[in-house]
């Protein structure tokens, strides 16, 4: 049985028994909160409860290292959207320590696609094509600086509403603990 088989065979349950009843909330999050965090697997349930989250309390936005790479990509228009069309009014950037992005080898990376099938000469024409691969696979040098570098983008963003707090942390994906790299005190 594959994994998605066994997905729908546990979803089927679900719904016959009504369990997503107790997760019932509206689109619009309670805390009026953005988080930006990485998609690490050791943050799913525990960044929630580290921030006292609970379901329908905030916007949750996950990517490869919490990272905003570019001011007009999905992640940012994730975080306008929340905040123009949900009514979210703070934003909290949250790296981790341990973060895979920060280990990365864009060259060992580019390695295991042509491994996987991804032909040298797709590699090329994109490279060609304007798209350095190095860059977009580059590594995190800093876990702190990195979450000041989105903070920085997401704050100064032409279109971010004069008002809306950006903060910057870090969790330790151990403990849970919160180190702030940046706190928004606002106007």
């Amino acid at each position: 049985m594959s994994r998605l088989d066994d997905i729908l065979t546990f979803n089927e349950q679900f719904v016959e028994n009504k369990e997503y009843e107790q997760y019932r909330t509206s689109k619009f999050p309670d805390k009026k909160l953005v988080v930006l965090s990485c998609m690490d697997t050791r943050l799913v349930e525990l960044l929630p409860h580290a921030m006292n989250l609970k379901n329908g309390d905030a916007k949750i936005v996950k990517n490869a290292g919490a990272v905003v790479t570019h001011p007009f990509g999905s992640i940012m228009r994730s975080i306008l959207v929340a905040v123009y069309d949900l009514g979210a009014e703070e934003v909290c950037v949250v790296g981790h320590h341990g973060c895979g992005m920060a280990s990365i080898n864009p060259d060992a990376t580019l390695k295991k696609m042509t491994e996987r099938g991804v032909s040298q000469e797709v590699i090329q024409t994109l490279e060609y094509s304007g798209v350095d691969l190095h860059t977009w696979l580059q590594r995190i040098e800093s876990i702190p600086d990195s979450v000041k570098q989105s903070v920085d983008l997401i704050k100064n963003h032409p279109l971010l509403p004069a008002g809306v707090k950006v903060h910057g942390l870090v969790i330790h994906p151990e403990t849970g603990k919160l180190d702030v790299v940046v706190k928004d005190e606002g106007q």
